[in-house]
């Protein structure tokens, strides 16, 4: 198979496209669903602890892979010696030296749910102009996780200007298990998971994970959270918010309507758009920190 991704692709297929060679298995939850003869108009399967699964919004945002791929660009980067496995860092690349987004999907350390919670996530950030990453971090529970993440902060901090991406003013974003390791990192610096002493994040965007962890030191965070979810309370998530205005950090919470745990992009449902509000918080706390305003328009 060489040509675009549809809904009719197998998962097995996906694995194999020679787009993907080397790193095909790694868009998956599991490397083993390699093996999958399932279509990807039934993706949700892959990603159990994900609800409102939009495989229409997968397809897209592989196939926007694709053409980054045939225009020659390179779009995985292994962090470590065996390129077949995990961590790597999927790049979106945005306008020349905006800051970037550095994405954490959830799958309760069971699996990377990349396919729902990361590639189309990235794929409406680099809309608007910015750099993105997809962060596909080993299975194995929060410490090897979050330990992946201090890697890749540090990875991405040395090839910075290779990439094209600006050092300043990045974002932190996680789902699920993914934003209780945006919340550890953005909290403690990834020097506590064996990482180099880095700037904290520009701001942390959190969806759905009831982490109330929070010091001084925490960025200013937008976090939201589904009205029907039923794994990270909107109680837990509205006390860490409280706590972190206590500090005196900017914190701003959403309960979105209609929607459960792990939404995603929520392309298609009524929680659409929160990933543009999430942006403009960025974009705000851009230009307290940076003294320049980083928008659409001015990246244009």
């Amino acid at each position: 198979m060489t040509g675009n991704i549809t809904l009719d692709t197998t998962v097995r297929e996906l694995a194999r496209h020679p787009a993907f060679t080397g790193f095909g298995q790694l868009l998956l939850p599991r490397p083993e669903q390699a093996l999958d003869s399932m279509p990807l108009r039934d993706a949700a399967l892959l990603m159990p602890l994900h609800r409102h699964v939009q495989p229409k919004a997968i397809v897209s945002a592989l196939n926007g892979m694709l053409l980054a791929r045939a225009a020659g660009a390179r779009i995985f980067y292994p962090l470590t010696d065996d390129t077949r496995a995990a961590p790597g860092l999927f790049f979106f690349r945005g306008r020349p030296s905006a800051p970037f987004a550095l994405i954490c999907p959830g799958g309760g350390f069971a699996y990377v749910g990349a396919l729902h919670g990361g590639f189309p996530l990235a794929t409406e950030i680099n809309r608007l102009g910015y750099n993105a990453f997809v962060l596909r971090y080993r299975i194995g529970g929060e410490g090897v996780a979050c330990q992946d993440l201090a890697t890749a902060l540090g990875w991405i901090f040395t090839h910075a200007q290779a990439l094209g991406v600006c050092r300043e003013g990045y974002s932190l974003w996680g789902g699920s298990a993914g934003g209780r390791m945006a919340v550890l990192l953005g909290t403690h610096g990834p020097k506590r998971y064996g990482g180099t002493d880095l700037p904290r994040p520009t701001a942390v965007i959190l969806a759905y994970t009831a982490s109330g962890e929070c010091g001084p030191g925490t960025p200013p965070t937008y976090a939201v959270i589904g009205a029907r979810d039923h794994k990270a309370t909107i109680q837990a998530m509205e006390r860490r918010t409280l706590a972190l205005r206590g500090l005196g950090i900017d914190a701003d919470f959403h309960v979105l309507p209609g929607v459960g745990h792990g939404f995603g992009s929520a392309e298609g449902t009524s929680a659409q758009g929160w990933l543009e509000r999430a942006v403009c918080f960025w974009q705000a706390h851009l230009q307290r920190r940076c003294g320049r305003l980083y928008s659409p328009s001015h990246l244009a």
